[in-house]
């Protein structure tokens, strides 16, 4: 009888490879898959809605109270990077697609420099950011069932 493999195409078989090899790097994208995949998408929070959820877990609110905090660094670093960038490609090109293009890329750049910065500011590497944000998703679902 022959195998399954043998039946399928060459580039059938390599694609599914492909799939099975990306599926298993990008495997963290799973957690989130039942919020975002959903029929009914689920309601928007507010800045309320997520003290609660800190207030009310004493294990993931802290987490998820820093990765907030995160998010500040973040934005501070596209700023100055865009800015910069932008200023910089202004002054000495007085082209505005390319002060645009800097705009943009300078964004782009200055934000993962800020993520690093808060990274290592915050010590984000000790904790599981990934599991507060899933934890406050579950949360705020069950609360919104309730409602």
């Amino acid at each position: 009888m022959a195998d399954d493999s043998s039946s399928q195409s060459f580039f059938r078989r390599h694609w599914e490879e492909y799939k099975e090899f990306w599926g298993e790097r990008f495997s963290f994208l799973d957690n989130f898959s039942r919020f975002v995949n959903r029929d009914k998408p689920i309601p928007s929070w507010s800045a309320s809605d997520v003290e609660e959820f800190i207030a009310s877990d004493p294990v993931h609110g802290p987490t998820l109270k820093t990765a907030r905090e995160a998010v500040n660094y973040g934005l501070t670093g596209s700023v100055i990077g865009a800015v910069s960038t932008a200023g910089v490609a202004w002054k000495y090109s007085r082209s505005l697609h390319g002060a645009g293009l800097s705009f943009v890329a300078g964004g782009i750049f200055g934000w993962t420099f800020g993520q690093e910065i808060a990274g290592h500011t915050l010590q984000l590497y000790r904790l599981d950011t990934l599991t507060a944000q899933t934890k406050f998703l579950e949360w705020w679902e069950i609360k919104c069932e309730r409602s």
